[in-house]
C-alpha cells in the first residue's frame, strides 16, 4: 500500500497526528492509497513556509521562473504513462480525458513561461510640473488554492501557474477525492523541476476536515487571495468569509452551458458535437453540456439521431482504451444523479435512453420533457445526463437558456455562422463557442463565468487578478504646503 504525505516548505511531511484517510478508486473500489490526514497546524505551517518563500521568489528573474515551467512540461511529458494510470484510477477518468488533459497540462506550463514577462507598468500623465508618474503590478503574496478532483490533472496546474507566474507563492488544498492527482503530483513534479522550497505547498485532508483548512487560511494576514475551482456551495461560503476578512476570491465554479442548435445546421455534425459537449468525462466537466435547445423544425430528427449515437459509447473500466463512459467520483455521486433523474420523470420527463447505473458508472441519459420546477432544470447536475428542449424561434431559444443563474459557457450551432454570431452576445455566459461544443479550452483564452458561475479568468488575463496596481509618483523638489 503506498502512503502520500504531504508538501510543506520542501519536505514530504506526515501528519501530526499520523492519521491518514483511504484513497478509494471510483471503478473498482479498491483501496488506492493512504494519504496523510493534515489538519490546522500543518496548513499554517505551509502558510508560514509560503511566505517565508515569497519574497524571494517574487524578486525571482522571469528567465528563472521561465525555465522551471518549461522544465516541469518536460516532466510531465515524460511522465504521460504513470499519470494518465493515475487518473484513470483515482478519478476515473478514461484514457482519453487522461491524454486530453495531460496535452493541456504541457501546453499550459509552456506558455506560462511566457506570462512570467507579462506584468508590466505604464507610466501616467500627471497634471503637475517635475513629476513622474508610474503604475507597477505587485504580487499579492499567498494564494490559497482549492483545486478539484473532476478535471484534477490540467485544474490543478491552472490554479497554481498564473499565482506563480504573477510572483505569488501558494498553498494547494486538493480534493479529498483526488489528492494525488489534484495536488501532490504538482508537488512531486515542482520538487523534480527544482522550485525552491515554499514556493509549492500542498497541504491533504480527511473528508470532511476541508472546513478547519480554511480556518487557516482565512486566520492568516498572509493569504491574501483564495483561489477555488470547485461548487457555487463552496464559493459562496468561502466568498462571505472572504468579505469578512477583506481577502480576494477568484472564483471558477460549475455551469449550466446551454447548446443552441439552430433550423440550418447539418444535424449529423450537431448530434457529434452534442455527444462529446455532453458526456465527455461522463458529464463531470463544469463545461459539460446541460441543456440543448433545439429549433423545432430538426428536432425530431436531431433527438433520433442523438438517440442512437449516444447507443454506441463504450460503458465501463476507465483503463480501457475503448471505453467513453467510465464512473462518477462517488457512490454519492451516482445517488445524487439518479435523484435528479427520477424527480424529473415522476414530475413528467421522458428518459429516451439511460436513466440508470450500473455499479458506480451512470448510463448516459437523454431526458425530454423536463419541467421547469424539476431540480434538473435548474442547477447543475454533475454526470451524464442531459436535456433535450425544442423551440419555435431563435428569441425563444435565447430567452430558455438564458433562465437559470449559471454562465460558464455555452455553444451555438447553425449553418451560417454570422446568424450564429449575431445571437452569440445575447447569451449570458462568460464563454460562447459557435460551432464548436460547450466543452472548448484554449490555454491563452480569457476563460470564466458570470453571474452563478464565478468571476476572475484563467489565461494571461488572470494575472491581473493575483497582483495589485501600486502607484509611484515622484517630484524633483518638495513642493510647498497651505499650512
Amino acid at each position: 500500500m503506498t502512503t502520500y504525505r504531504s508538501y510543506i516548505d520542501g519536505e514530504w511531511v506526515s501528519a501530526d497526528s499520523g492519521e491518514v484517510f483511504e484513497d478509494i478508486e471510483p471503478y473498482t473500489g479498491k483501496v488506492l492509497a493512504d494519504v496523510a490526514a493534515t489538519g490546522p497546524a500543518e496548513a499554517k505551517r505551509a502558510v508560514r513556509a509560503a511566505a517565508r518563500a515569497f519574497e524571494s521568489w517574487s524578486q525571482t528573474p522571469p528567465a528563472e521562473k521561465a525555465r522551471l515551467f518549461f522544465r516541469a512540461a518536460d516532466i510531465v511529458e515524460r511522465r504521460k504513462a504513470e499519470i494518465a494510470d493515475m487518473l484513470a484510477r483515482e478519478t476515473g477518468s478514461t484514457r482519453l480525458f487522461a491524454t486530453f488533459q495531460q496535452d493541456l497540462v504541457i501546453q499550459t506550463l509552456r506558455q506560462a513561461a511566457g506570462w512570467v514577462y507579462l506584468p508590466k507598468g505604464e507610466v501616467l500623465q500627471s497634471n503637475i510640473p517635475g513629476t513622474h508618474s508610474i503604475g507597477v503590478r505587485r504580487p499579492l503574496g499567498v494564494v490559497a488554492c482549492f483545486t478539484p478532483w473532476n478535471g484534477a490533472n490540467i485544474l490543478s496546474w491552472r490554479a497554481v501557474l498564473s499565482p506563480l507566474a504573477a510572483g505569488n507563492t501558494v498553498v494547494v488544498k486538493p480534493s479529498e477525492f483526488a489528492p494525488v492527482s489534484a495536488g501532490l503530483m504538482v508537488a512531486e513534479i515542482a520538487e523534480e523541476a527544482g522550485f525552491p522550497p515554499g514556493v509549492i505547498n500542498v497541504v491533504t485532508h480527511a473528508p470532511g476536515a476541508a472546513p478547519a483548512i480554511a480556518d487557516e487560511f482565512f486566520a492568516s494576514n498572509d493569504v491574501r487571495c483564495v483561489n477555488l475551482i470547485g461548487g457555487v456551495k463552496t464559493a459562496r461560503a468561502l466568498a462571505e468569509r472572504a468579505g469578512r476578512t477583506l481577502k480576494r476570491t477568484v472564483l471558477e465554479l460549475g455551469g449550466y452551458n446551454p447548446m443552441i442548435v439552430l433550423d440550418d445546421v447539418d444535424v449529423d455534425e450537431a448530434v457529434r458535437a452534442a455527444t462529446f459537449g455532453s458526456f465527455f468525462h461522463q458529464g463531470q466537466i463544469c463545461m459539460n453540456t446541460r441543456k440543448i435547445v433545439v429549433r423545432r423544425e430538426i428536432y425530431d430528427e436531431f433527438l433520433a439521431k442523438f438517440v442512437a449515437r449516444t447507443k454506441t459509447l463504450t460503458v465501463g473500466d476507465p483503463q480501457d482504451p475503448a471505453t467513453v463512459i467510465g464512473p462518477l467520483i462517488t457512490p454519492q455521486a451516482v445517488r445524487a444523479v439518479d435523484e435528479r433523474v427520477r424527480e424529473a420523470v415522476a414530475k413528467g420527463a421522458t428518459v429516451h435512453i439511460g436513466g440508470a447505473y450500473e455499479g458506480q458508472t451512470y448510463l448516459p441519459t437523454i431526458l425530454t420533457d423536463v419541467p421547469y420546477d424539476a431540480t434538473m432544470s435548474n442547477e447543475e447536475t454533475f454526470g451524464p445526463v442531459v436535456i433535450v428542449e425544442p423551440v419555435d424561434t431563435d428569441d425563444e431559444a435565447i430567452a430558455v437558456v438564458n433562465r437559470v443563474q449559471y454562465g460558464l459557457t455555452s455553444s451555438i450551432l447553425a449553418g451560417d455562422t454570422y446568424r450564429a454570431f449575431e445571437l452569440a452576445p445575447r447569451v449570458q455566459a462568460g464563454i460562447v463557442n459557435v460551432n464548436s461544443p460547450t466543452v472548448n479550452d484554449e490555454i491563452h483564452a480569457p476563460m470564466g463565468g458570470v453571474r452563478d458561475s464565478g468571476w476572475g479568468r484563467t489565461g494571461p488575463d488572470s494575472l491581473n487578478d493575483f497582483s495589485d496596481v501600486i502607484w509611484i509618483n515622484s517630484r524633483t523638489d518638495i513642493p510647498q504646503f497651505p499650512f
